[in-house]
């Protein structure tokens, strides 16, 4: 594994295509109507410039406790994420729907570089905690409430669907000049053999913090 505050390693994204998407619900319901919503082509960042606009100053380090995303009604506790025994993230217990992770060997969101969260799309039991992510907009806000009493603020710059076998690793692990938070799902599709073929990403940047 590289460094604490390089978030980029392609070991990462092994598993975040593969334990988060095995589209268990909508294989039992046998319901391809409870498809979760896809990123429209218009949130995509289509510039292929390097994020670099303006943004708050970095927060000191302080593992992150609960993220919220209004706009979506995500308001759910986060655990830290470590690496299995294969070197690759792990992922939040497929039970718990309403729990997300960060990579807590990686930046913790609003110091600088890439910060990492996850969570489950759905699960036997129905809808998780990320199963509107693919309809999250541009400019949307993500809350992050820290262990250190504050709040991380972040603005979203684009939402986006990746194929498996197109995984821009760089892109959504590579570390940031600026405070910057990824949020991963399944998404790309569903196939009731493989389950979900891909993952929704979002991406943002800091705008604010409080204490």
């Amino acid at each position: 594994m590289r460094s604490r505050r390089s978030v980029g390693d392609a070991a990462i994204a092994s598993v975040t295509l593969l334990a988060l998407c095995s589209g268990t619900w909508l294989l039992t319901s046998g319901d391809d109507g409870h498809a979760p919503p896809q990123p429209a082509a218009s949130q995509a960042d289509v510039s292929g410039a390097p994020r670099t606009g303006p943004g708050a100053p970095a927060l000191p380090p302080s593992p992150p406790d609960r993220i919220r995303i209004p706009s979506i009604r995500v308001d759910a506790p986060l655990m830290g994420l470590g690496l299995t025994k294969a070197g690759s993230l792990d992922v939040p217990p497929a039970g718990r729907r309403n729990l997300a992770g960060w990579y807590e060997a990686g930046t913790t969101p609003g110091e600088t570089g890439t910060a990492i969260v996850a969570g489950h799309v759905d699960n036997a039991d129905g809808p998780a905690v990320f199963y509107r992510l693919g309809a999250l907009r541009r400019g949307s806000t993500i809350e992050v409430e820290r262990r250190d009493g504050g709040t991380a603020l972040f603005e979203v710059d684009a939402v986006e669907v990746y194929d498996a076998k197109a995984f821009p690793d760089e892109k959504v692990y590579g570390a940031a000049a600026r405070p910057e938070l990824r949020v991963i799902t399944c998404g790309g599709g569903y196939s009731r053999t493989t389950g979900y073929r891909g993952n929704v990403v979002v991406f943002a940047h800091l705008v604010g913090g409080s204490r």
